[in-house]
């Protein structure tokens, strides 16, 4: 075909890949107002399986995108977790427990839904914003303009793309000029293997049959998610929306017939959802599972633990989710971790792009990121390990015993929550004067909380005045100072040099009987919804804890600088309004 006759385009920042890591970044860019393309080589989005948990963590990164009221709607909820173990003949119960082990979330929950319908919660939000996946398409070239990396504004890398089903007279090539480019294409991801970026680490030999269906069954925790160790080997109980579940299976690593001998690989032509649900019903004994009507969906694994060697180039071209980290999915961790490599990354290229900071910035994407991805694989080695291991029984007392097993899942719950995940000290946190707001850790996202606003009474859950708006919030926790003026002229002079990038809250320790919001200081009252109190609403019951809650002392105050992905990215004392300041002057560009 001449050149003259491909289609050429450019765009701020080209997403391949549209599972959830690539459809959350394409509609959090969209939503800033950024020029975005989004491709994938599917015809259309997954129908049915694949990933299917929403950690609480993660609910609340939906919810700051206006998107959890659908997903709580349509997927279902798992609020306990429950323990068999080999006993009598079969197994039987040995223990319940709250499925999150995370205090403060606000979410103390998991959702369930399959990975079709979170996919299908972006594209209509895209859709609302005249965006949507084009397909089926896929990059055959990427080349980067070295000469021009360090300008932020430069389209340096060149995309050349394949039409799959290029319409009638069209051309089946395009290219596709972008200034940044995001690989969300998966495990097998073409863009970490055109960058030749390495994935270190290694495969096990822990193989593991998954089956969707709406089950048969006289099993009594049906409905709970259920780890089960049996002498036969160990399973996994998800229920799912619409009455179905899903169940991990695990298989014999030595004799699975799923293996091809010669090259190790899993052939599924090998083995079916019948033959795994025969595995499962030996381990389930003495309890029954009947053959469904049908399967929903099925498949088979080896767990893989490894994670990229770098997570950008030039930070120019970035890989986020399975691109570039692989685990087992046990824990609940692979949708999520993806998602929210996307959430950290969005708001660093909207700042560069709409020139508020440098490039710079970007390079913290790769230092937390990654970070978080060796800690996964790391919890996930031991973790797919317990789970894979023999149970203790009285012949076999070197097995894996139930307060073993109990043990982590208790102790990482924080982690796999999401809820616990902190991010190292750099340009974006600095953890100094952590002692002023003693029980929210700098580094971590900001816990909830229920405050009264002052203008109408109304409760307000603060997490809901911190979305996802790529700017950061200032919580001015005014305390019993006296010397407010002062501290509202300093917040003044702030929003002059940084005011795109930053919202005030003002947070007061009570609410006096004459006290309107109009008497603060016009910088610390940027709207009557953003003046609130730390009381009980009108009935007595919510709110009344945030300054005890946060380490807050109520005559001394403080101000917490929370970053657009609701991140605590600094905390101060009151009177120090200039280090707030200093902060976002070590990458941030005045006005």
């Amino acid at each position: 075909m001449p050149i003259s006759l491909v289609r050429e385009t450019d765009v701020d920042v080209l997403v391949i890949g549209a599972g959830p890591a690539g459809l959350m970044c394409a509609n959090a860019l969209a939503k800033a107002g950024v020029n975005v393309r989004i491709i994938d080589q599917r015809p259309s989005k997954v129908a049915a399986g694949q990933a299917d948990g929403i950690q609480p963590r993660t609910i609340e990164v939906f919810q700051s995108y206006g998107l959890a009221e659908r997903l709580l709607r349509e997927g279902n909820q798992m609020h306990v977790a429950s323990f068999y173990n080999p006993g009598g003949h079969g197994i039987q119960l040995t223990d319940r427990v709250p499925d999150v082990t995370a205090p403060t979330a606000r979410y103390p929950f998991e959702v369930t839904l399959h990975q079709g319908a979170i996919e299908s919660i972006f594209l209509d939000s895209m859709k609302s914003m005249g965006l949507e996946v084009s397909r089926p398409i896929v990059p055959t070239q990427l080349e980067l303009d070295h000469a021009q990396m360090a300008d932020p504004n430069a389209y340096v890398a060149r995309v050349v793309l394949r039409h799959l089903d290029p319409p009638e007279g069209g051309p089946s090539t395009e290219v596709v000029r972008a200034k940044f480019v995001v690989g969300t294409d998966g495990a097998h991801s073409w863009v970490r293997k055109h960058l030749n970026i390495a994935m270190e680490g290694s495969q096990t030999d822990h193989i593991w049959g998954v089956v969707d269906m709406v089950p048969k069954t006289n099993f009594p925790d049906i409905r709970s998610k259920c780890a089960v160790h049996s002498e036969n080997g160990s399973c996994m109980i998800i229920p799912r929306e619409a009455d179905k579940v899903r169940l991990y299976i695990q298989l014999d690593s030595g004799g699975c017939e799923a293996v091809d001998a010669v090259s190790g690989r899993i052939d599924k032509k090998r083995m079916g959802p019948h033959q795994l649900l025969e595995v499962a019903r030996k381990s389930f004994y003495p309890y029954v599972f009947e053959t469904p009507d049908e399967f929903d969906w099925w498949t088979i694994y080896i767990i893989g633990q490894r994670v990229a060697s770098r997570f950008s180039v030039g930070e120019r071209v970035f890989i986020a989710g399975d691109a570039c980290h692989t685990h087992s999915p046990k824990a609940g961790q692979g949708m999520n971790a993806s998602m929210n490599d996307s959430h950290n990354l969005v708001w660093k290229l909207v700042y560069v792009l709409r020139g508020w900071a440098g490039l710079s910035l970007l390079k913290t994407y790769e230092l937390e990121r990654r970070k978080y991805a060796q800690d996964l694989i790391n919890f996930d080695v031991d973790f797919a390990a317990l789970f894979s291991g023999k149970p203790r029984t009285q012949v076999n007392q070197n097995g894996v015993s139930h307060a073993d097993f109990l043990r982590a899942f208790q102790t990482f719950g924080g982690f796999t929550s999401g809820i616990g995940i902190h991010y190292a000290e750099s340009a974006i946190v600095h953890y100094a004067n952590q002692p002023c707001a003693a029980h929210v850790v700098v580094g971590q996202r900001m816990p909830p909380q229920v405050l009264v606003c002052v203008a109408d009474f109304r409760p307000a859950e603060l997490q809901d005045l911190l979305p996802s708006d790529a700017r950061f919030k200032l919580l001015v926790f005014t305390g019993a100072a006296k010397a407010l003026d002062t501290v509202g002229a300093a917040v003044g002079d702030l929003t002059v040099r940084f005011g795109r990038a930053v919202d005030v809250i003002s947070i007061l320790p009570y609410r006096q009987r004459d006290f309107t919001f109009m008497a603060l200081p016009l910088p610390l009252r940027s709207h009557w919804s953003k003046v609130l109190c730390d009381e009980k609403d009108m009935r007595g019951r919510q709110g009344g804890s945030a300054y005890a809650a946060f380490g807050i002392d109520p005559q001394a105050g403080a101000i917490i600088c929370v970053r657009p992905d609701g991140y605590v990215g600094m905390v101060a004392p009151l009177e120090e309004v200039d280090s707030i300041a200093a902060y976002f002057a070590t990458f941030m560009d005045s006005e």
